[in-house]
Parts: structure tokens; sequence; C-alpha cells
């Protein structure tokens, strides 16, 4: 069974879910870093812009926001171009006045000054389905499998929605993750978004223009409508107002959730409950620590993760080789959730230690996939290479845990490591020597970090006088604290 907690605050929100007393999946959103795309207001046209084929329209924020004629929504006749060649879509005047009302939704945020980019072609997201409500057919993401498998989902689709002659009410398209769904689940997604729109369309109806219709669902709402599940026994939040907001939330399109939902009050913040918080640190470090004494080490860089496991102090078994395979399957466990804790996607290659015996591999690659089945992000997995390594693939959804919380190194960019202070050293000699050879300066200073300059001072003192020797020229040191450990600067006196 899995328990959700809801940390909220102005801020941030942040969702931990639970299993057993082991934190399996976090999310993290910041309201600073939202944004307003996918968001749909009430509009009203402030000026058409025939020489540009565009309008601006005036949605209630600080700058009038940019409406292009190419995403103006034309009833009965799709974007784009002709047979010919030619734009399919009327000149912008034909198609909006001054002081008209339109729902229009924000596809480009608002960049320095210039306002947000419009479109008045509405698609409202879901958890499996992209509703179309001005649209009438049945996409599938080419992403799903193959040709006959997104037929055979389109074909249920069409039950599910009805189709063009029965009313069916507006065109979907498929996510990719709707590969595995059940007719239950897109039924519910179908339900959800529909009555989605329905609300949009009546607030519109009497509201003044510059209201919004409808945002984009924050963290806490994604939780109800794509995190609940029949394994779900409460969703807890420290919020008495988000609770409040949640619950009114989920009676209107989740009410299968709102028995679940409790308001947290306790005097202990609800992440200490399961010490979240270090859980989120042991998340972003590279190593990880196994209960036996073994260890993972978790590189991520721009093309794949790698996941290194290693035996540690673990001796526990009876010979090396129980040792090994005891080792091997902890990992397994320990690997699947750290996956789904951090977030990693993309290519993975898992660096199991050797395994002598066949059974041993299958029995670790069994159990690998056992875990893995557990995770909401579809998984790929080869078995053994030659190499004795295991390639794997899981689908990125959204930034891992490592770059939403963190940024490169300022001092090592991201290397991991700095160069050390001899070598430090040798550079400002070397690059001394060679502007010694283009100038001819009364004297060479080095400006450098603390250990830097300590170095030249005293390990390197004999070299630092040698050179000032060879170049017959003084060269004196400064310390400059704020420099990191590999910049330094050479002045010309």
């Amino acid at each position: 069974m899995q328990d959700i907690l809801v940390n909220w605050a102005p801020q941030e929100t942040r969702v931990a879910i639970v299993e057993n007393g082991a934190v399996q999946e976090l999310h993290v959103e910041r309201t600073l870093e939202r944004g307003l795309v996918g968001n749909v207001y009430l509009g009203k046209v402030a000026r058409v812009l025939p020489g540009m084929q565009s309008a601006f329209i005036d949605i209630g924020l600080e700058r009038a926001a940019f409406l292009h004629v190419a995403d103006v929504h034309v009833a009965g006749q799709s974007i784009g171009r002709n047979s010919h060649g030619d734009s399919a879509v009327p000149p912008i005047e034909k198609l909006v006045y001054e002081g008209q009302s339109l729902v229009v939704q924000v596809i480009k945020d608002p960049i320095g000054t210039k306002g947000a980019r419009l479109s008045t072609q509405i698609s409202v997201a879901g958890r499996l389905l992209v509703y179309l409500p001005q649209d009438e057919h049945i996409g599938i993401s080419q992403k799903i499998g193959s040709h006959e498998l997104r037929e055979q989902l389109r074909q249920r689709m069409a039950v599910l929605v009805g189709t063009r002659d029965s009313g069916g009410g507006g065109g979907f398209i498929l996510r990719t993750n709707a590969e595995d769904a059940t007719d239950a689940e897109l039924a519910e997604d179908i339900a959800y978004l529909r009555k989605a729109w329905a609300t949009m369309r009546a607030l519109a109806l009497k509201s003044a223009a510059g209201t919004l219709l409808h945002e984009d669902l924050n963290l806490a709402q994604r939780v109800l409508r794509d995190l609940v599940n029949e394994n779900t026994q409460s969703i807890r939040i420290d919020s008495r107002t988000q609770f409040e907001a949640l619950r009114e939330f989920g009676q209107q399109f989740m009410p299968s959730a709102v028995g679940r939902l409790q308001h947290y009050k306790g005097e202990r913040p609800i992440f200490d409950l399961f010490s979240i918080d270090q859980e989120i640190e042991r998340a972003l470090a590279r190593r990880v620590d196994l209960k036996s004494g073994g260890y993972l080490v978790v590189d991520q860089t721009e093309a794949l993760t790698t996941i290194d496991v290693n035996t540690g102090g673990f001796v526990g078994a009876r010979n090396f080789d129980d040792t090994i395979f005891k080792t091997n399957l902890e990992a397994g466990q320990a690997i699947a959730r750290q996956l789904r804790l951090r977030n990693l996607g993309g290519i993975i290659i898992i660096d199991f230690i050797d395994m002598t015996r066949p059974e041993h591999q299958e029995q670790v690659l069994a159990e690998l996939r056992k875990q893995l089945a557990r995770d909401r992000t579809k998984t790929t997995i080869s078995g053994f290479t030659q190499l004795g390594l295991v390639e794997m693939t899981r689908k990125r959804t959204r930034e891992s845990l490592a770059h939403m919380l963190c940024e490169p190194c300022p001092t090592c960019g991201g290397r991991g490591q700095t160069k050390t202070a001899r070598s430090v050293c040798y550079d400002i000699l070397r690059e001394i020597l060679r502007e010694a050879r283009q100038f001819n300066p009364k004297e060479f200073r080095v400006i450098a970090c603390a250990a830097v300059v300590e170095m030249l001072l005293d390990e390197e003192s004999q070299h630092i006088a040698g050179l000032s020797d060879f170049i017959g020229k003084p060269i004196s040191l400064q310390v400059e604290a704020t420099m990191n450990p590999e910049q330094y600067d050479i002045v010309l006196l």
C-alpha cells in the first residue's frame, strides 16, 4: 500500500510517494518556474495588424499577447497550406476584429519585452489523452508501438468517444503513456477532459475579458489525476487552504480519490515522518549504500546514466560467489528504486559485479525486471551483454531530480573534479614563460587562490625562483580569496 505526502509552501510544492515506509518517488514544482503555457483565457482583441497578419490580444497580463493568423482555428478548415502551396487561411482581418472576445490558449511564455504567444486552437491535456474540443479526429502518438497497435487503439477510442455522426464531442490524441491503458482508464480521462472543457465554456459565458478560464493543473492536483491508484490508502497535505482547494477539485473531477484526502495537522513537518529531506539528500549523492555493505555509484551524463555495483564491505555469505550474487540481488532492488526516486531517464547502463554462474545472472535479471514492473514510467531492459553489462531505457517524463534541484559546479564546470594545486602552479609557470617571450614588463604578479599561492611559496619556491632568474624579472604573489582553485591571473607591471 502507498501513502502520498504533500508538502506545500507558497514558493514550492513537494510530493513524496511512500510504500512500506520507504520513499519511492519524489516530485517537485516551483511556483516561479511554472510559466503560462497551457493556460486558457477569455481574451479581447486590442488591435489587428493586417501587415503582420497578427493581432494583439488583452488577456489580463502586463503586456498584450500575440496571435498570428497561422494559430487561428478556422471552423471546418485545417490550418496549413493548400495543394498549390498557398496559405489556406483567410487573412487575419477576416477572422478577428477589434473588441471581439476570444477564447485563447498560451502556446509560448512571455520573454523579455515580448508578450505571450496565443492560439485559438484549444487543447486540454489529461493523464493519457489530449482533448481537442474543436476537432473531431482521433490521433495516435507516432512513438506508440507498431502501425497495427496504433490502429487498434484508434478503433478502441472511436468506440469510447463516439464518431462524428453520433456527436462524439471533440477529438483526442493518445499520448505515449496511453499505450497500455485499459478502456476504463481511457474512459475516465475522456470524462475528465470533457468536464474540464464544459467548465471553461460555462465560465467564458459569464466572465469579463482577461479572465483565466483554465490553468494547467498544479502538482497537488496532478497527484489526484495521475498518481492515485487502487493501492493508495491516504493523501496527506499539510496546508488547510490547499487541502480545501484539492478536495473541491477532487469532488468535481476525481470523486473516487476524495475519500483518501487528509489534512495533516501534526506538529512535526510532514516530510519528517519518513525522513524525506534526508532521502532527497541521498538521492542527489553519487554513492548509494546498500544494507549489506555493498554500494552503488550513479553517474548521470548528457548521453546516458551509468550505475556501478560494488561489494564494499559485504562478507556475509559462505563463499565469494554467494557474496557477489546477494550483493547484485540487493542492487537490483535498489537500482529500480533509485531510478524512480531520481527520475532518471534515457539510456541506463548497469555494471553488476561479474557472476560466473549463468543461473545467478538470470535470477538477478529477473529480480530487476520484477522491481521495474512497479514503475509507472515505461522501461525496457535487455539481458547481459558480452561485457557483462545490462542495458536498459526508461522513458524521460520530466527533468531528473538532480537537474531540477542542482546546477553544475562553477569551479569544475560539471566535471566532478578540479586540477590539483600543483597542476595549477605548473600552468602558471608555463604561462609566465610564454608571456616573458612576448612582453618586457618590470615585474610579473601572480594572483591566485590561497592553496596555489601557498604551494608556490613553499614546495614550488625553488621552481618559481629559478624561473625568475631565467627570465630576469621578479615574480610576486597575491592571494585572491574569491578565486576558485583553477583560476589565476598574471598581471604585467
